[in-house]
């Protein structure tokens, strides 16, 4: 079977063509979603991908988490349906309660963009599992709003439990609580991260690498073998 994994498009959305193209290079179906569709169109996963969703001015993806597709996205994640949040899609995910905690503004107010290490904490995510725990990752980072913060019981819970899926190395770029940059649910069907795997698919664009070809080709794997 060829799995369809669904690009979420809200207005100021940057990177959803890369999306879909990182989606085609591990050999799934990309599938084109509008903020204002009512259905998800049958796909087997679902990709928010980063960018500036409309009313960020407010709090970022305050606004978009009340878009149309968030309501059936909502119903569906809690069964089970993959969702991966990446940057202002993360923001989007905290906001709709799916993942705890939420960004603010970087702790030195300006906007990064860089290549960033990682290592992998959970590579046992829908997500993650083509990465195994302790690995070193180069991912392209770019934001403003990318400081992850929660109160300490939730920090706590998140470590105990096991779900921060990355950390920073080397710079904290943003002043996340615990070098913080990805988190997942209770059930390793959600993941969000600030970085952008998508632009580190094919050696010729971003670091250089192809550090985030395995976030796809991990969904891939999950949705094949089940």
């Amino acid at each position: 079977m060829t799995a369809r994994i669904g690009v979420v498009t809200f207005p100021g959305s940057l990177d959803d063509r890369d999306t879909q193209r990182a989606i085609r290079v591990a050999g799934a179906e990309p599938v084109a979603l509008w903020h204002k569709d009512k259905d998800l169109k049958q796909v087997d996963a679902v990709v928010l991908c980063g960018g500036f969703s409309y009313g960020d001015y407010l709090r970022a993806g305050a606004i978009a988490r009340f878009s149309p597709v968030m309501e059936p996205l909502l119903e569906q994640a809690r069964a089970g349906l993959p969702v991966l949040g990446i940057c202002n899609g993360f923001q989007i995910l905290t906001e709709a309660h799916l993942l705890p905690g939420t960004m603010l503004r970087n702790n030195h107010l300006h906007f990064i963009c860089r290549d960033q290490k990682l290592r992998v904490e959970n590579a046992e995510t829908a997500w993650t599992s083509d990465y195994t725990a302790g690995q070193e990752i180069h991912i392209p980072l770019k934001n403003i709003d990318g400081q992850y913060v929660a109160d300490q019981r939730t920090l706590d819970k998140l470590e105990a439990e096991g779900r921060v899926a990355f950390r920073y190395l080397d710079l904290n770029p943003n002043g996340s609580l615990n070098d913080i940059a990805g988190v997942t649910n209770e059930a390793g069907n959600v993941v969000g991260l600030m970085p952008h795997p998508e632009h580190a698919v094919e050696p010729l664009i971003g670091t250089g690498r192809t550090d985030g070809l395995p976030f796809f080709t991990s969904i891939l794997k999950k949705l094949v073998n089940v």
